[in-house]
């Protein structure tokens, strides 16, 4: 299974594409790590946008998108582009969910990353990103142990 975690910071999708198989996990080396969108207004933007996540995710056999939540009110709240982003990201036409923050730290407490992130091949600012599809994969192989929905 290839999950991709998804970052959005302002006006830019940060991506990190986890597989996992046979109980080891691999990070999947990406063309392309990070989506801009200048301004959101044109539509023909968040479309271009959209073309291009959809060609990566197609490429690389990505079978789940997680995206970090991020708060919609309150000085850390997302911007405008970034829920325009979400939203071209959610009405792919695959299975997309969101992941919270106490989540992906609850999940990393119960499942600590086995290697030094650093050592993945991820660029810095990937780390997000990563811990994203770290997280959704470990909670999906709990819930699957456990009788849960994958």
């Amino acid at each position: 299974m290839r999950v991709c975690g998804v970052e959005l910071k302002g006006g830019e999708a940060i991506l990190c594409v986890l597989s996992h198989d046979k109980g080891q996990f691999g990070v999947v080396e990406l063309r392309q790590r990070m989506f801009a969108v200048s301004s959101s207004r044109p539509t023909d933007n968040i479309r271009e946008f959209q073309d291009d996540i959809e060609k990566l995710l197609e490429d690389y056999q990505v079978n789940e998108v997680v995206i970090i939540e991020r708060d919609q009110k309150g000085k850390n709240a997302g911007s405008a582009t970034s829920f325009k982003m979400e939203a071209a990201i959610q009405l792919l036409n695959m299975q997309v969910s969101t992941i919270s923050s106490a989540t992906i730290k609850e999940q990393l407490k119960r499942n600590p990353v086995q290697a030094d992130i650093d050592e993945l091949g991820l660029k810095k600012f990937q780390h997000g990103a990563f811990k994203a599809a770290y997280a959704f994969q470990n909670q999906s192989i709990y819930l699957g142990e456990n009788g849960g929905d994958e």
